[in-house]
């Protein structure tokens, strides 16, 4: 959530940031604004809603020459979405322009002394006390000192961007527990709250650690912790470029990011298998003796992160035998649950800055257990801070609602889950090696589903003026059902719910009236005990009149005659399931909310990083 970009160079400040915003419009936000420094004043515009009216808004005004800015995109915390509230904030001087991404937990007390002292704030943010506050520190010393002052009696989350007219050169930039990276470029250098705002002037990049401040000039970059010691950081080469993060002609982003979706599996399984055929995680730091000791394994992630955990925790368990906990990141560290070090905690993040997964995984590490991260953003903070990690190589995805995201983390977990069975010797050999070749034939798999959705999003549009759906699986169909339910709330905004079918009896099943739709994801004949007993709950929801939408695998002709619409898929291992089970499901989310005129790509009230708690 919230967009942050920063410049300093040669070029049109003003167009630069501008143009990096829009790259970060994925991110989520409800107001936009931008601040140049120019002939020794700040220049400063924001607007409420999209950045449309930010852009409107300057078309009017003449361009100042300048080559220094910093712009914002905001996700409303403190304060209503008004053009008052949007960022920049400024000083009572009119010297100094502040953006924000993250809380300040203190800043009720330090705008009361503010106020004390006869500052007049101007908004409902907390955001505002820091021009305020920088101000005050920066009538003896530099904007970066005046910075890393300010910082350290600040409380919370916050990435901050400041410009000065006594330094009309500089951007100065803070973090602490919210995201923020440098682009280096030549004769000019970028800030950004992720690599996508300045991916298209650079693909050179440095990892910004906790509490620390980057002084950013054209021709230098000076990074310092918070008491200004010189900081220990790390460059890194971005290995997408722009055009990754474009439509490609699709009408929507999402559509693009589904079409994707073989691609990206492929991707991930790229360089697993090593010359002697056995498994190989580089990024995995974690030693096969940490692995061999591990007694539990707990899952922790938020929204589709989790389903994803969800899923992870049959295969995990099949093959390794380990008990496994899937939590919700925001739950986590609430209830005092029980760690050790022989504790496996996996933390799965897409942007890897999800503030209630970071904190889960603190709190791991805080009691000595070990951590894996499986994330999608080389360098961003849940990876750095954990014990080892396996990327998803998903590329970049700006639509908020995940879907290769999703896939890429299955494919993630299952690996891991496959690592663990061969470091622990549960699994053979020819065992994984079997496995590995059917997570292969899997992109043609998604290919082949998706080449085969169109009567998919001709049943959406048909139900575009239903109110709710209801969504039904048992074992890795279950948490399947659940994401499909998610998709339809987070883009349709429907009622959706997904439940375990055995347990219809226990509730559900008074939701059940004529003319419901009801989809159901039926397991393959593998586990035929399942398959038999969700057949029936088909049949029990269909006599109350339910509009029965059953996804079953190819050659499954036991479903057909209770099926109002049946939606085949490839024939693939059980476990392995979701991976095509899903797809339908993002397809018709999309679809269906697209027919109610709803911004796919942007869903309201959503942030695509949800980096507060």
């Amino acid at each position: 959530m919230c967009g942050i970009v920063g410049y300093v160079g040669d070029q049109q400040a003003l167009d630069v940031v501008v143009a990096g915003l829009a790259r970060l419009e994925y991110r989520g936000y409800d107001s936009a604004g931008v601040a140049v420094v120019a002939d020794g004043e700040i220049v400063m515009e924001k607007r409420a809603g999209k950045l449309i009216n930010l852009r409107d808004a300057l078309a009017g005004l003449p361009q100042p020459p300048a080559t220094v800015g910093i712009g914002h995109t905001r996700w409303a915390t403190h304060g209503a979405p008004t053009d008052r509230n949007a960022h920049p904030h400024g000083d009572c001087k009119g010297q100094i322009a502040v953006i924000h991404n993250g809380i300040i937990e203190n800043f009720a007390a330090l705008r009361a002394e503010l106020e004390e002292r006869g500052h007049e704030l101007r908004s409902d943010t907390d955001t505002e006390v820091v021009a305020h506050l920088l101000e005050e520190e920066t009538a003896g010393v530099t904007l970066g000192e005046a910075m890393r002052n300010v910082c350290r009696r600040l409380e919370g989350a916050f990435t901050l961007l400041a410009v000065h007219t006594a330094d009309p050169g500089l951007v100065v930039g803070a973090r602490r527990n919210s995201p923020l990276v440098v682009g280096r470029g030549v004769g000019e250098n970028f800030l950004g709250s992720d690599v996508s705002a300045f991916i298209a002037h650079t693909r050179e990049a440095i990892e910004l650690g906790q509490d620390q401040v980057v002084e950013l000039r054209r021709d230098s970059i000076t990074i310092t912790d918070f008491d200004g010691r010189p900081a220990k950081t790390r460059d890194y080469h971005v290995d997408w470029d722009a055009s990754a993060a474009e439509k490609d002609g699709y009408e929507y982003f999402m559509l693009k990011e589904i079409a994707e979706q073989p691609r990206a599996v492929a991707d991930t399984l790229l360089g697993r298998v090593g010359a002697d055929g056995r498994l190989v995680l580089d990024e995995m730091r974690l030693s096969d003796q940490d692995l061999r000791d591990c007694d539990k394994i707990v899952i922790v992630a938020c929204g589709t992160a989790f389903h994803s955990g969800l899923i992870a925790k049959y295969a995990i368990e099949h093959w390794t035998r380990i008990p496994c906990e899937v939590e919700l990141a925001s739950e986590f560290r609430y209830r005092d649950p029980i760690l050790t070090r022989d504790t496996l905690v996996i933390a799965i993040s897409q942007s890897g800055e999800t503030m209630d997964t970071l904190m889960a995984v603190r709190y791991a590490r805080e009691q000595r257990a070990k951590v894996l991260a499986i994330c999608n953003v080389n360098g961003s903070t849940i990876p750095r801070e954990s014990d080892g990690v396996l990327y998803t190589h998903a590329g970049p995805e700006v639509a908020v609602a995940s879907t290769k995201a999703f896939l890429t983390q299955l494919v993630a977990c299952y690996l891991v889950a496959l690592y663990l069975g061969q470091v622990r010797g549960v699994l053979f050999g020819d065992e994984i090696e079997d496995v590995i070749e059917q997570l292969e034939t899997m992109p043609s798999k998604i290919q082949e589903v998706l080449t085969t959705i169109g009567p998919v999003r001709d049943l959406a549009r048909s139900l575009a003026a239903e109110r709710c759906v209801l969504f039904l699986g048992r074992h890795v169909g279950f948490p399947v059902a659940m994401e499909g339910a998610l998709k339809l709330k987070e883009l349709a905004y429907m009622h959706a719910e997904g439940f375990a079918a055995g347990e219809l009896k226990h509730g559900p099943i008074a939701l059940v009236e004529p003319g419901l739709p009801v989809v159901v994801v039926v397991p393959g004949h593998g586990r035929k005990v399942i398959h038999d007993k969700i057949v029936s709950n088909i049949q029990e929801i269909r006599a109350r009149g339910a509009k029965t939408i059953v996804i079953a695998e190819e050659g499954d002709d036991s479903v057909t005659a209770y099926a109002d619409t049946l939606i085949r898929i490839p024939a693939v291992p059980t476990l392995l399931q979701p991976l095509v089970s899903t797809v339908p499901l993002q397809v018709f989310a999309c679809e269906l909310a697209s027919a109610k005129g709803h911004d796919v790509d942007q869903p309201r009230n959503l942030a695509k990083s949800v980096t507060v708690e």
